[in-house]
C-alpha cells in the first residue's frame, strides 16, 4: 500500500497479482513434496471479489487444477448465519463460486462449538422450515430471499456440507471422508474435461503453427530443386538463394566429409561467386571512377 499509493483492496489485489507471476515456483514445490504430503491446503483471500472474480485467481484456481486433484472449501461462519437472509447470501456466495471455478466443492460450516449447523442444513434440506423463518423477516430482501431459496432448491441437492470446529478440532474426520469423495468426482468427472479442453488447446495451436508455415512457405515462392543431383556436381548459377540452402552440402561429395572449420571461404566465395555480380561490381567500380573525375574536372574549372 505504502510502495504504490493503494487502499486496503487495491493492496490485497496488487499483492495477489504479484504472486501470481510466482505461482511456477508454488507448483514446482507442490510437485516435489507430493510423495511425502497428501493434502496441501492453500488459503486464498476472504474477499470474495479479490480472488473468485479476479484473473490472478483464476489463473492460480486453472494452474493447480490442471495438474492436481483440487477441490474448492466454502468456510462458512455459522455462529453469524443464524439469519435466513445472512445465510441466504453465504448461499449465494457459494453458488457463484461453485459454478466460477467449476471444481468439486464442499461448504464447511465452522464454529459449531458455538452453535450447531443443524439449522442451516434444516433449512437447505425443507423450504418450508426455511420459509417459516422468513416470515420473521418483513423487509424488501425477505422477499428476494424467499424467491432466491426456490431457485438455489438443486444446487442444494448436490452440494457436500459438513460442520467443523476449528478450536475442538470436531468433524474433521467427517470433512477428509468428504474430501475423499470429492477427489473421486474430480477424477471421474472434473479432469477429462480439463484433458478435453488440454487437448483442444494444444489442436488449436498445431493448426496455428501449420497455418503460419505454410504462410511462410507461400512467401518463400516456388523452390526448384529439380537442378540437385546426387550423380555429377549441380550447377548453381540459375539458382537462388533457397536452393543454395536447400543443396547445401550435397554439391561436392568432398565437402561432405571435410571440416567446416577448415574451408577457406575467401576460395569458397570466389568458386560460386556468380557472373552477374561479378558485371555487377564492375559497372559500380566504373560509374564510382567517372563520379570522381567529373568531380575532380568541375573543381578545376
Amino acid at each position: 500500500m505504502s510502495r504504490y499509493g493503494l487502499g486496503p483492496n487495491g493492496g490485497i489485489v496488487t499483492s495477489l497479482n504479484l504472486f501470481a507471476t510466482r505461482f511456477d515456483q508454488v507448483m514446482k514445490f507442490i510437485e516435489k513434496r507430493q510423495n511425502t504430503s497428501k493434502y496441501v491446503l492453500i488459503d486464498t483471500p476472504g474477499q470474495i471479489e479479490v480472488f473468485t472474480w479476479s484473473a490472478s485467481g483464476t489463473i492460480i484456481t486453472e494452474a493447480l487444477a490442471s495438474s492436481f486433484p483440487s477441490v474448492v472449501v466454502y468456510v462458512m461462519d455459522t455462529s453469524r448465519s443464524t439469519s435466513p437472509i445472512t445465510f441466504m447470501s453465504n448461499m449465494l456466495y457459494a453458488c457463484s463460486i461453485l459454478y466460477k471455478t467449476k471444481l468439486p466443492f464442499i461448504v464447511a460450516m465452522n464454529k459449531t462449538d458455538i452453535i450447531d449447523h443443524s439449522f442451516a442444513v434444516e433449512w437447505m434440506q425443507d423450504f418450508e422450515t426455511f420459509q417459516d423463518a422468513l416470515n420473521q423477516e418483513t423487509t424488501y430482501v425477505s422477499n428476494l430471499t424467499r424467491s432466491m431459496s426456490l431457485v438455489l432448491d438443486e444446487f442444494y441437492s448436490s452440494l457436500k456440507v459438513v460442520g467443523v470446529s476449528a478450536v475442538l478440532g470436531t468433524g474433521l474426520d467427517e470433512f477428509f471422508v468428504q474430501v475423499s469423495k470429492a477427489v473421486e468426482e474430480y477424477e471421474r468427472e472434473y479432469r477429462p474435461e480439463y484433458e478435453r479442453l488440454r487437448k483442444k488447446l494444444e489442436k488449436a495451436q498445431s493448426k496455428q503453427q501449420k497455418e503460419q508455415l505454410e504462410r511462410l512457405r507461400k512467401d518463400m515462392g516456388p523452390v526448384s530443386v529439380e537442378s540437385t543431383s546426387l550423380a555429377g556436381p549441380a550447377d548453381t548459377s540459375a539458382m537462388g538463394p533457397s536452393d543454395l540452402i536447400l543443396t547445401r552440402g550435397t554439391l561436392d561429395d568432398e565437402e561432405e566429409d571435410s571440416d567446416t572449420d577448415d574451408i577457406d571461404h575467401q576460395v569458397t566465395e570466389e568458386r560460386h561467386e556468380e557472373p552477374a555480380f561479378k558485371n555487377f561490381m564492375q559497372e559500380t567500380r566504373m560509374k564510382y571512377h567517372k563520379k570522381c573525375a567529373r568531380g575532380v574536372g568541375d573543381i578545376q574549372k
